[in-house]
């Protein structure tokens, strides 16, 4: 039972938890005491003194007392008895709040018609209510304000103006505790105390990044940098290396802060050091207008927008966001609140890449394909429209049409695609996975994902879970939120993380996580002796409320699904499964896979396809729709093959990358052997070179719709774009109308009744079934000739991949600042190849499979023996499209050298 106190704030009387900061509880009573430093979500540090409070407890005696001074109500804890005297009642209070506003003020710049922060600034605001009468409302400061030469560039995204900074350390907490990237830190504490020598001055104290020249990290033999590396628009040069005295600082190039790996690998696309994945959220946290985004800085004031409430589009994580538009232009994204899912903490790239859809390969007409000269010409609606119709009619009666929609799409637009391949088209060829599949994942997702709502594995119970096991997943790359929760847990006790990975990455370490490294393709081996080689974690797997989390790239093992499922039964932990895409679990609750209708209902059960067809062809009739086919459709990879062999006469392609297929080549042959292509899509991509009628769909930003996060928790948002641009529910409404077939999805309510109405599939699941895989394709034993350079004989190697959270992908595209800040791809390299390639870090490595070779700088270690790991879709590093194989397989290992001699095997 939780221990609860009397106290009384301000003459209210209250009955608070014991231990509760004094500030958390005057929120309760409805009473606002300033802060600064202070944050919910951070632990206190007293640091700006604002929250000054009169303070009165019982003693010994049990005489309540006053203490002699006001105390911070951030760090001071509630006892019985106190009684405690706001700015509202306490003259005392008033004045320490008032005197120290004074002091903040002294050496900020009167820049607020020009800030970012302006007009919604806590400092601004607070100053105002506190200063505005009696003898502090005129400044009573002479002398010279301190200055420093700004903007410090943190990254290539976040400027710093220290000149603004009041030092509350908000944003050094953020890095220390809830990212774990120590990339900013209070600098020059103490007189300026840097590297044994005392600056002093007025450039001492300051909030800063990990140069090499401060914080006791400073390498006296180095020089200057001199080579310049473009990073976005932003040329870094040694003047952004800024020391403690503001001077140009020095950067040693291997150590960057405590806890890094340091060396190359640890260098963003900029040449700077590597910051965080989430370093963005400093910038809103930032209670003045000292941290800025490169990309709006000066570029609005807050009430010149027009916000909504909105979900991230770049991961099923589910976080809850702010757009703010001004004339019908996004200028930022911000973290709604939201304490169940995302708490108010977003990843860079759900702040930052939001451009992609504005660029201007944007599809604003339909396009046809001129049967004279073969390129893509505008058209209207209706003519595209029939020109389309005519198409799938024709390519129906010639073999089928299959329907490869992506992973992108909200569970609205989901439902229309799986009906209008049902209903319309008459064929079960559909699957949204544009990524590694197998008949052993679609058994596992018919099993335990599909039709399943929201779970008892939930953001808030992995705070409390124990022991936590991950597998197939790296939470800091593919779910940026479920890594924070993660953490927090981690921090708080609660939590114990294992991971079955190939690489130790940065993430794990910033979980304290076990790592059991397993070579490419022996995942499963690994997972299945967990008894045997760490029987600890077993017994702590079947503790109440232990966890497996694994994530979608284990279709890429044979076999691995199967473990898990095998491992969650016998130790009684709760399972779930984390998709990538934001589209990928509320497409499979709408029917997006070949083997499922929606809500989970299995394509082969009658019973299932009865309850389906009832809802979309009510009463039967002369006029009803054909019965739902009855048998399994085809995978993605299937529908590919057929379509390359000619065995289907068409394809109807929404928003996807082809270079994200296992095989994009496959991909792309497919395509162009299509007898007929639509495509659904919001920019002109290299799809469209292959579309015999390109039908152009909105953004999320432009719609209202809803995902389903990796939970099942339902996510709504809203419009903020007033558009005209159609969402792809309507576009395949209209199209099924020319095609003679009331979709009936007219309306947002009409889909909502029926997802309703329908609800999740209540009968027989079946089992996870084990299905072998064929075997990647050998990989080339040479690596391909490069002008200029020559290689030594290739290593056997394993190759491992994942794509890291800021890659290549077109959801990035018109986002410089954001891109260079993204880690540099290397080639991580096995200990034991390292060896044998005499490799010491930094040296080009070629890594060559069946279709080419990606030359990267090596980093040494963190992977297994045998083993590669390689970006999979970075800048060079484009793994699938470069190399023709993916996870697992086996490729060739070089040293890449200019005229140096063969290194001895």
């Amino acid at each position: 039972m939780t221990d609860t106190v009397n106290i009384t704030i301000d003459g209210t009387h209250l009955e608070v938890e014991k231990g509760t900061p004094i500030i958390r509880a005057a929120e309760r009573a409805g009473v606002r005491i300033p802060r600064f430093c202070d944050h919910p979500l951070l632990s206190p540090s007293a640091n700006c003194r604002q929250c000054l409070v009169e303070v009165a407890a019982p003693g010994r005696d049990g005489v309540v007392r006053p203490m002699p001074k006001p105390q911070p109500a951030c760090a001071t804890a509630v006892s019985d008895g106190m009684e405690v005297s706001t700015q509202a009642t306490s003259p005392m209070a008033a004045k320490a709040q008032a005197g120290n506003m004074e002091f903040l003020l002294i050496n900020h710049p009167l820049d607020c018609p020009v800030c970012d922060k302006g007009g919604e600034c806590p400092l601004q605001n607070q100053a105002l209510e506190l200063m505005a009468t009696g003898a502090q409302a005129v400044t009573r400061f002479t002398d010279v304000k301190r200055t420093f030469p700004k903007p410090l560039r943190l990254t290539s995204n976040i400027l710093l103006d220290r000149d603004r900074c009041i030092l509350c350390q908000r944003c050094v907490r953020f890095a220390d505790q809830i990212a774990g990237d120590r990339f900013i830190t209070l600098q020059g504490r103490g007189a300026g105390h840097a590297g044994g020598e005392i600056t002093g001055g007025l450039y001492s104290e300051q909030i800063g990044r990990f140069d090499a020249g401060v914080l006791d990290f400073h390498n006296p033999e180095a020089t200057a940098p001199t080579q310049t590396v473009r990073g976005g628009e932003h040329l870094v040069t040694e003047d952004d290396l800024t020391g403690p005295g503001g001077q140009p600082g020095v950067v040693d190039g291997t150590v960057y802060g405590p806890g890094t790996l340091g060396g190359a690998e640890e260098l963003d696309v900029s040449g700077r050091p590597f910051a965080s994945y989430f370093s963005g959220n400093i910038i809103q946290i930032c209670p003045v207008g000292a941290l800025t985004s490169a990309r709006y800085r000066f570029r609005a004031r807050p009430d010149d927008l027009v916000s909504t409430d909105t979900v991230t589009e770049h991961d099923a994580s589910g976080s809850a966001l702010r757009v703010d538009m001004r004339r019908g232009v996004v200028l930022r994204r911000l973290a709604g609140n939201d304490p169940e899912v995302n708490e108010e903490w977003i990843t860079d790239k759900d702040r930052f890449a939001f451009p992609w859809s504005t660029l201007e390969d944007r599809l604003d007409v339909p396009l046809v394909r001129d049967e004279n000269t073969g390129e893509l010409v505008p058209t209207s609606w209706s003519d595209a429209l029939d020109v389309a119709a005519r198409g799938l009619t024709a390519a129906r009666a010639d073999g089928g049409v299959g329907l490869l929609p992506g992973a992108r799409l909200t569970l609205e637009d989901g439902w229309a695609w799986s009906r209008f391949a049902r209903t319309v088209l008459g064929t079960n060829d559909i699957d949204q996975r544009v990524r590694d599949h197998s008949p052993e994942e679609d058994s596992f997702l018919a099993a335990r994902v599909a039709g399943t709502g929201l779970g008892a594995v939930t953001y808030r119970s992995l705070e409390s879970a124990g022991q936590v096991l991950l597998i197939a997943l790296e939470p800091e790359d593919e779910c940026g939120s479920l890594f924070l929760r993660l953490r927090k847990g981690v921090r708080a006790g609660g939590v114990k993380v294992a991971t079955v990975a190939n690489l130790a990455s940065a993430g794990s370490r910033k979980l304290d996580a076990d790592v059991i490294l397993a070579a490419p393709g022996t995942e499963a081996r690994a997972v299945a002796l967990l008894s045997q080689t760490h029987p600890e974690l077993t017994r702590a797997l079947g503790e109440d409320g232990a966890t497996i989390l694994v994530g979608e790239r284990a279709a890429a093992v044979p076999g691995l699904l199967s473990v898990v499922d095998t491992l969650a039964k016998a130790t009684g932990a709760r399972l779930a499964w984390v998709p990538r895409r934001a589209g990928e679990r509320g497409g499979i609750e709408a029917g997006l896979l070949p083997h499922l209708l929606p809500g989970g209902r299995p394509v082969a059960d009658p019973a299932a396809r009865a309850e389906v067809q009832q809802l979309w062809a009510p009463g039967g009739g002369l006029n009803a729709p054909d019965p739902l086919p009855a048998q399994p459709g085809r995978d993605a990879t299937a529908i590919l093959d057929a379509l390359a062999d000619g065995e289907l006469g068409g394809v109807v392609i929404g928003g996807v990358d082809l270079r994200d297929f296992p095989d994009p080549g496959l991909a792309r042959t497919a395509l162009a052997a299509s007898g007929f292509t639509v495509q659904l899509e919001v920019r002109r991509s290299e799809v469209s070179e292959h579309a015999d009628v390109v039908l152009p769909v909105a953004p999320p930003v432009e719609k209202n719709g809803t995902f389903v996060n990796w939970e099942g928790r339902v996510r709504p948002f809203g419009q903020a774009h007033v558009s005209r641009a159609r969402t792809d529910r309507q576009v395949l409404a209209a199209l099924a109308a020319e095609m003679g077939t009331d979709l009936g999805v007219d309306t947002l309510e009409d889909v909502h009744a029926q997802v309703a109405a329908l609800g999740l599939w209540a009968g027989a699941r079946p089992s996870v079934t084990f299905s072998p895989q064929a075997q990647p394709a050998p990989a080339a034993t040479e690596a391909a000739d490069q002008p200029g350079r020559s290689t030594v004989s290739g290593l056997d190697a394993v190759l491992a991949t994942h794509k890291p959270m800021l890659d290549s992908g077109r959801l990035q595209d018109g986002e410089p600042f954001l891109a260079a800040t993204a880690l540099r791809p290397v080639a991580r390299v096995g200990v034991d190849l390292a060896a044998r390639l005499h490799l010491t870090g930094g040296e080009s490595v070629a890594v060559t499979g069946p279709a080419g070779t990606i030359t990267l700088p090596a980093a040494i270690g963190n992977v297994p023996d045998g083993t590669v790991w390689l970006p999979e879709c970075s800048p060079g590093s484009t793994v699938r499209q470069s190399l023709g194989v993916g996870h697992g397989a086996g490729v060739s290992l070089s040293l890449t050298t200019v005229d140096s001699p063969e290194v001895a095997q």
